[in-house]
């Protein structure tokens, strides 16, 4: 199959993309952002092809939009604090990219769609699964949950509702809660929670890379459904968590205060049971990668980290 992936030189996509080219042809449209080069093991393949261009310049997307049998649009402005500083942007990146799509695509052609578990908003009681009403607190869980609704609408794509994602890629990001509170933990050494006791629910990166490829496969009997991804066994708070982590990194110090209130108040409980009902099950656990993390970061550690964070550079368009 021909597949586009808008975004694809971004953190999943820089996974997802290597997993892909193994048995299909690849186009990757992006407009390196953070001017990252984790395609570049790619090239000596004839299934990849990489497109420099902006999503937001449909005339140039068009064509490949045609072309493509499957599309995966992970380019976005990712994150609340990015589409704060410019909600217009991300409104235009995150969610008319994908009304142009859908308003071209035809019949024949498919969509696999990341949103995100944040469209759960803060629900304090009880488990959320894919019937529960999604209530974003931020523009960023806005324009995602309004872009999904848009495909489930269409009866076209399959979409997924991603827990925090974790684990090393050749585009890594460090604003990730399971990446970041590993790598403070190799580097200062201590952190301080604000608001310990929120919840959210992890899933690993080639995770995320395997079920795009799983419904890929059985897109029939799923089409037009939302699925919940994530880890069953860690739906964790924040204080849960670094006790994970210290289980590695002993002097690993942790405190909490109430001095600070954290702008993402994300806190949920989430059910993955329909998705592992139709035959797909994470193979990742989260103290593998927390162990995976560890041995990663003795590259990045010793470079420059700031590349490896979501910013606001000059020039726009995000890749997952």
């Amino acid at each position: 199959m021909k597949i586009l992936v808008t975004g694809g030189a971004g953190y999943l996509g820089s996974v997802l993309c290597a997993d892909l080219i193994k048995n299909h042809e690849v186009v990757v449209y992006d407009n390196l952002m953070y001017n990252q080069s984790s395609l570049l093991n790619l090239f000596n393949n004839k299934n990849f092809k990489f497109v420099y261009g902006d999503v937001r310049d449909y005339k140039k997307l068009f064509p490949y939009v045609k072309e493509a049998d499957v599309i995966i649009p992970l380019a976005a402005i990712v994150g609340f604090p990015a589409c704060d500083r410019d909600k217009q942007l991300a409104t235009a990146v995150n969610y008319y990219q994908i009304k142009n799509i859908v308003k071209n695509i035809s019949k024949d052609q498919k969509i696999l769609y990341p949103n995100t578990n944040s469209g759960y908003g803060q629900k304090t009681e009880g488990v959320c699964t894919e019937d529960q009403k999604l209530t974003p607190i931020s523009h960023y869980g806005v324009t995602k949950c309004d872009s999904e609704n848009l495909l489930l609408d269409s009866g076209r794509a399959i979409t997924f509702r991603l827990a925090t994602v974790f684990g090393m890629s050749e585009r890594m990001r460090l604003d990730l809660l399971v990446n970041e509170f590993v790598y403070k933990a190799l580097t200062d050494r201590y952190i301080t929670l604000f608001q310990a006791h929120t919840v959210r629910n992890y899933i690993h990166v080639k995770d995320v890379s395997s079920v795009f490829q799983f419904m890929m496969e059985n897109y029939d009997e799923n089409v037009g459904e939302a699925f919940n991804v994530g880890l069953s066994d860690t739906n964790l708070n924040k204080r849960e968590l670094t006790e994970r982590i210290k289980k590695y990194i002993p002097d690993f110090v942790v405190n909490e205060s109430d001095y600070y209130e954290d702008p993402d108040k994300r806190d949920y409980v989430v059910s993955n049971e329909k998705v592992e009902s139709r035959g797909w099950k994470p193979q990742y656990s989260l103290n593998g990668g927390i162990q995976e993390l560890i041995s990663g970061y003795q590259i990045i550690i010793n470079k420059d980290s700031s590349h490896f964070r979501n910013g606001f550079p000059i020039k726009y368009g995000q890749g997952l």
